[in-house]
């Protein structure tokens, strides 16, 4: 729970510094700040563009500072299916599963889905996707945690006093459908460090387009789809031995949006060496996102290789604030990826880099 689209979600989680579950509400997703190493569940149609194989796993803990600490976890799995080949055209495989466990309710999460898409050679750089994904989202609660607004006496809390509501199902199983559509570009000379290439990524999802019913009441509530616009550059500059990573996303959900927006300054600390392969390539970049009237993100992301390490740190400048104390939550991500595939083994002449001798 990590971002605007919750924010609603969250003053109604704070009565009298204490963190309820909101069941009867429409539910958000699960989704993390780091959202550049979140790609599946970006949009099903990243899978395969960049890498032939990409692997990252995702951990955030957060408001530790208000109440029972949100904890968010999960991997994801990409591979382009080199058996299924067209003359310029692929097809690519998603795997993602995620974990959410949040507030004093136990209010937890689990989320699977299976993507497929394909990725379609539009010009010498650039790659048209679109994919689909299916899975499901089980949800639970625990209904004898749930603090009630008439257990408070004026003073305080007593959980022996009576609520007078009726406990709620505590699990939800639904199905949930995605899709989406994905303009990758990548004209690069080098493995990371880009040096004059540019590479960028721009696309639209929808998730939730079956409207998934979501009430542990039984109310017969349903889930808001959930629409997401994003871009994201990596801009090399000639001879500098830098790029500059703008991104942006934009999700809308009912009635709730979120905006992020930010900026990474990525150095080159080595570049690799292509016919020996004793030098691997590394870089590490910093910068901050800022999630719009919510959180600013410092962030660090270190690369060698076929590695990268990610950090980051939500700083709280919500309404909530007065009991966060600017506290929001630590982020990380791990990723392994093959070298950039750009469809070489798949058929067709998709990206090659062009390498000097190192």
């Amino acid at each position: 729970m990590n971002n605007t689209l919750r924010s609603d979600t969250m003053k109604k989680l704070l009565l009298t510094g204490v963190i309820a579950i909101p069941f009867l509400g429409n539910a958000q997703d699960i989704h993390f700040s780091q959202f550049n190493e979140t790609p599946v569940i970006l949009n099903p149609a990243l899978s395969c563009t960049a890498y032939d194989t990409r692997i990252i796993a995702n951990y955030k803990n957060q408001w530790a500072s208000v109440a029972t600490p949100y904890q968010t976890f999960g991997i994801s799995i990409e591979k382009a299916l080199k058996h299924l080949k067209l003359k310029k055209a692929y097809v690519g495989s998603s795997f993602s599963i995620y974990k959410d466990q949040a507030g004093d309710a136990a209010l937890g999460t689990l989320a699977a889905n299976l993507g497929f898409n394909v990725v379609v050679k539009v010009s010498d750089y650039g790659k048209l996707s679109a994919g689909l994904g299916g899975g499901f989202n089980y949800k639970t609660i625990d209904p004898t945690k749930l603090k009630w607004e008439s257990q408070y006496d004026g003073y305080k809390y007593n959980a022996t006093t009576p609520s007078g509501e009726a406990l709620p199902n505590s699990t939800i199983m639904q199905a949930d459908f995605v899709a989406g559509v994905d303009y990758h570009y990548a004209k690069s000379e080098r493995y990371i460090s880009s040096q004059d290439g540019t590479k960028f990524d721009v696309g639209i999802s929808g998730f939730h387009f079956n409207a998934p019913k979501y009430s542990f009441a039984g109310t017969g509530d349903k889930q808001f789809a959930k629409v997401i616009v994003h871009a994201n550059f990596d801009i090399g500059i000639k001879s500098a031995g830098v790029a500059l990573v703008p991104s942006l996303v934009y999700m809308r959900q009912g009635p709730a949006q979120e905006i992020d927006a930010g900026f990474m300054f990525k150095y080159i600390i080595q570049d690799q060496s292509v016919y020996t392969g004793i030098k691997k390539a590394s870089a590490i970049s910093l910068g901050a996102y800022y999630r719009v009237g919510d959180a600013i993100i410092p962030t660090l992301l270190f690369q060698y290789d076929k590695f990268a390490l990610g950090m980051s740190y939500d700083l709280n400048i919500s309404q909530l604030t007065a009991t966060s104390k600017l506290k929001g939550g630590m982020e990380f991500s791990l990723r392994f990826n093959t070298s950039p595939g750009y469809g070489k083994s798949l058929g067709g002449s998709f990206n090659r880099p062009t390498y000097k001798k190192g």
